[in-house]
């Protein structure tokens, strides 16, 4: 992670730069990398790959190669193509002096898993995705930032200055004094609602109170002193965003684990302000985190930056632009939504969300579209079809960067969130090849994978473990052995 700079112009280079050190690329100043690909166009879309369906999702998962082999040893032939994808959802100090290139890829990954459906997203926040496409499409496609010394023009001193703020704010740790004196609290009037079968989606006011990590709630302020009606423990539970802006709702559902299974609760907040606050602190009560986490008010302003992209703009100077729009509007949403629109309906509504990011630089625009894919329910989860031992019929599991959960092939409604945290060991029989993992409190699960090889699943767990390990200092080294010890094979 130490910035190197440039031979060549002597600007800031990205140490993923050194990945082609032997390779042509480097003679052509690997720039070419940091710049995306003009949009595909809606025909050649249609033809890739669709899943319409979690068990279509497991499929996307399969062709991972073995990191403890060498590409020959897994029959990789010359001239072979491979995909280079980022293959752990944990995205280390992303810095947009240095990261052009890791930007740059990491932005066409999500493109690429938006626009096939890989993940899934409400038409509102497709809007946004497509309105980010074009703004960094036309922003590409400009003689401004063809010159890429000119985009990269910083000043060393400012440059290491400016990577300073960003180790010491990303390097404020847990034990600040501040954690340990005074955690911050949230008090306010929220509505709450628990699925019953035929029941109809009441909500009901309660008086709450989020400490820690967890949401304590009380029938009205004054009775805050005495017991509350139930309290709320989030470390290891699900936070899914119930959101929709036009209609002003602003909804948090939280799939809290218990003995037997996931508890379900709806929280509705009042307005934008109220909800990035309780949503930040949900995501962060689920991580572990409170309030005081240097993580709390960057993850609120995030959420906020999201809902006002969400916002609706009048349509005056829309309508003038759409004849300007030079570029087919389908190019930059789904297949699927493309279908539902007309063409100009469809490009009144790209430009009218374009309106929120229009004045937004190149590498912004695409860090705001990393961050909006990272807020996405699905985000991060990697999906494969298992048999769990005893169990008569086939379950999904969903692994993530702290956590593997059972989810329900034919519903998909999560059954049990399993914390590696809370992980004592795990181990994989190879003759019959089958997964085994022991946690806290006497629970273990054993299960085959369907969808592709055990040893895929056992070097997702082993990484995000690894990663898991690693400290906020950028200059340490990366533990190459530690890697595959934890993700290797039989050996």
């Amino acid at each position: 992670m130490t910035p190197t700079y440039d031979p060549i112009n002597g600007t800031p280079a990205s140490s993923t730069m050194t990945w082609f050190s032997d390779s042509p690329l480097t003679e052509q100043n690997c720039s070419i990398l940091a710049f995306s690909q003009p949009p595909q166009s809606p025909e050649a879309l249609a033809d890739m790959y669709q899943p319409r369906s979690l068990v279509d999702k497991t499929k996307l998962n399969a062709g991972w190669l073995d990191s403890s082999r060498s590409l020959m040893e897994q029959g990789i032939q010359e001239d072979e193509q491979l995909l280079l994808r980022f293959k752990y959802y944990t995205f280390f100090d992303l810095n947009p002096k240095y990261d052009a290139v890791r930007i740059n890829q990491l932005y066409e990954q999500a493109r690429w898993a938006i626009l096939l459906e890989e993940i899934d997203c409400t038409e509102e926040e497709m809007m946004i995705f497509a309105a980010l496409q074009y703004h960094i499409s036309k922003l590409s496609l400009s003689a401004e930032t063809q010159d890429f010394t000119h985009e990269s023009e910083v000043d060393e001193v400012e440059a290491a200055l400016s990577n300073l703020e960003v180790t010491l704010e990303g390097g404020k740790m847990d034990n600040t004094l501040e954690d340990i004196t005074d955690i911050p609290q949230l008090a306010d009037n929220l509505k709450l609602f628990r699925p019953k079968k035929l029941i109809l989606k009441a909500f009901k006011q309660y008086w709450f109170i989020f400490k820690d990590t967890s949401i304590a709630y009380f029938k009205n302020k004054e009775l805050e002193q005495g017991e509350p009606v139930e309290k709320l423990n989030l470390r290891g539970c699900e936070v899914v965003p119930d959101v929709n802006v036009a209609g002003r709702k602003f909804g948090i559902k939280l799939l809290i684990p218990v003995a037997d299974g996931m508890n379900e609760v709806y929280l509705r907040c009042d307005h934008e302000n109220q909800y990035a606050q309780w949503m930040a602190a949900c995501i962060l009560a689920s991580k572990g985190k409170t309030m005081a986490d240097s993580s709390y008010q960057p993850e609120v302003l995030n959420i906020l930056s999201f809902l006002r992209m969400k916002n609706r703009n009048s349509a005056s100077q829309v309508a003038s632009n759409i004849e300007t729009m030079d570029i087919n509007p389908e190019c930059f949403v789904s297949p699927r939504c493309a279908k539902k629109h007309k063409s100009k309906q469809l490009a009144a509504r790209i430009l009218e969300a374009h309106q929120n990011v229009a004045q937004m630089p190149l590498v912004e625009a695409k860090l705001r579209f990393i961050q909006a894919w990272q807020s996405l329910p699905e985000f991060g989860l990697t999906y494969y079809l298992v048999r769990f031992k005893g169990s008569k019929k086939d379950d999904i599991l969903g692994v993530s960067y702290n956590r593997l959960i059972r989810i329900d092939a034919t519903t998909g409604i999560p059954i049990t969130t399993w914390r590696f945290t809370n992980m004592k060991q795990w181990n994989v029989n190879w003759e019959i090849r089958q997964v085994a993992i022991e946690f806290d409190q006497n629970v273990s699960i054993a299960f085959t994978c369907l969808s592709a090889d055990c040893k895929i699943v056992h070097e997702y767990i082993g990484g995000y473990i690894f990663l898991s390990t690693r400290s906020k200092d950028q200059n340490e080294t990366l533990d190459e052995d530690l890697f595959h010890k934890l993700t290797g094979g039989q050996d």
